[in-house]
């Protein structure tokens, strides 16, 4: 029974809601949930039922709900100084602190970063700043970004463009003719069920370098990819594939944005997935991990090389003519130096990557024998469970049957929230980074007990 009706009417009247059914939802079809708290792993909506949270909101959530030192921190910096823009090399004591702190924690070789407010105008921001370097350089012509299939990037006009899910493209006309996407890094969904990882991996390394080649490298700009594939199906990248990768774009002198929106701040166990998987990259797109999602916040890290090229093409045509309004918003910085200083204070790295392998190992427990459970798969705090019709064959059910989303519904009537990923049966977690051991269990308890409700 809902405790306030005129709200759940507001809702449906009123509220247009992202990645939604909308016309499911304005008919009551499609449920309806006003979250009102949430402390730890866990969120209470306005009936009072209390759900794990397996997801962290949308991956974000890191350090867990209800930090009162990051909110203290807002409230603080609202009632010192709620907004102060950055132009013209302005900027606040918050948003300076922050940029420091970002950056002693980026890979060594990255030299700058710019701030934003979600992961896709700070990849908007990328695209921008790669065609200003080519420009500056004198290669007008290397303009093409070179993304992956099932890669999520973002939704706008250009970051939905990267984004290589049919769902941000279809009817949107998207994506546009700079963008191109090569061979997603999914080892269990390879066409040659004999290929080993590396096998795949270089397989996939002579895909772009093929793609690059008919293109004309002269055309590619930047090459675009997650340390781990995201939304696309929570896929770590199989053995030796950005070695592989970042071979073929130093060859032909291709940029490479690592998207770390998802991975940034410790969700892999390391505190950016470039370091975790060697990658070397000349951005890094920030957003999530950054705040904790306590306020909007995200970043366009960039490398040393790319910095002093930019430095001369302000020499040669004066003020680099991007920004935004609410760029290093101040509230949103208070929010990401508390949130960093939390992430060391509670050992939240090093938890995802002891609790993110002892969640997975428990997954595998209870799962990895069943019938219609084609693989388990995870990375520090995050985890996948994909399934199959036949799982010798790696045979996908029929989508019209919607497994995935059968098995996330039996999971929250559990009182576990997952995500039904896109583009598959694939029921995706990554929970908050202060999960515990007993919380771990309770997950792939109850996961395994919906996956038996709705599979036998």
């Amino acid at each position: 029974m809902l405790t306030n009706d005129q709200l759940g009417k507001w809702d449906r009247d009123n509220f247009f809601h992202p990645s939604t059914h909308l016309a499911q939802f304005a008919r009551g079809e499609v449920s309806s949930r006003i979250v009102t708290g949430g402390e730890g792993v866990y969120i209470e909506d306005r009936d009072g039922t209390r759900l794990l949270d397996a997801f962290a909101g949308l991956y974000c959530v890191n350090v867990g709900y209800g930090r009162t030192a990051i909110a203290k921190a807002i409230s603080e910096q609202a009632h010192q100084l709620a907004y102060y823009h950055a132009y013209v090399g302005h900027g606040t004591e918050v948003s300076v602190t922050l940029a420091k702190m970002v950056m002693d924690r980026a890979p060594g070789h990255m030299s700058k970063v710019y701030f934003g407010l979600s992961g896709s105008d700070a990849n908007e921001t990328n695209v921008k700043l790669i065609w200003y370097y080519n420009n500056i350089l004198g290669r007008p012509e290397k303009k093409k970004i070179i993304s992956r299939w099932r890669g999520y990037h973002g939704s706008g006009l250009m970051t939905g463009s990267l984004t290589g899910l049919e769902l941000f493209h279809k009817k949107f006309d998207l994506p546009l003719a700079q963008v191109i996407h090569t061979e997603a890094p999914y080892y269990f969904r390879r066409k040659d069920a004999a290929m080993s990882e590396e096998e795949f991996s270089a397989d996939c390394a002579a895909r772009l370098e093929a793609m690059i080649l008919a293109e004309g490298p002269d055309s590619i700009a930047a090459f675009i990819g997650e340390p781990v594939l995201g939304t696309g199906g929570i896929v770590p990248p199989p053995a030796g594939y950005w070695a592989a990768i970042q071979a073929v774009l130093k060859k032909y002198d291709i940029l490479l944005v690592a998207d770390e929106v998802v991975t940034g701040f410790g969700r892999l166990g390391s505190m950016f997935g470039s370091d975790h998987y060697g990658i070397v990259p000349d951005f890094i797109t920030i957003a999530k991990g950054l705040t904790s999602a306590y306020a909007p916040l995200s970043g366009s890290i960039v490398s040393e090389r790319v910095w002093k090229v930019l430095e001369q093409g302000t020499d040669e045509n004066g003020p680099i003519g991007h920004g935004w309004t609410y760029s290093a918003h101040p509230i949103g910085a208070a929010a990401g130096v508390a949130n960093l200083k939390l992430i060391d204070e509670m050992g939240l790295v090093e938890n995802a990557r002891d609790v993110g392998a002892y969640l997975n190992d428990a997954m595998h427990a209870a799962l990895g024998d069943h019938p219609h459970v084609g693989e388990i798969r995870g990375e520090g705090m995050l985890c996948a469970v994909e399934f199959v019709e036949d799982r010798a064959r790696r045979q996908p059910f029929d989508g019209a049957r919607k497994v995935g989303p059968s098995v996330a519904a039996a999971l929250l009537k559990r009182g576990t929230i997952a995500r039904a990923m896109p583009q598959g049966d694939i029921l995706g977690f990554a929970p908050p980074l202060c999960l515990t051991r007993d919380e771990a269990d309770m997950v792939a308890a109850t996961t395994a007990e919906a996956v038996a409700e709705v599979l036998g």
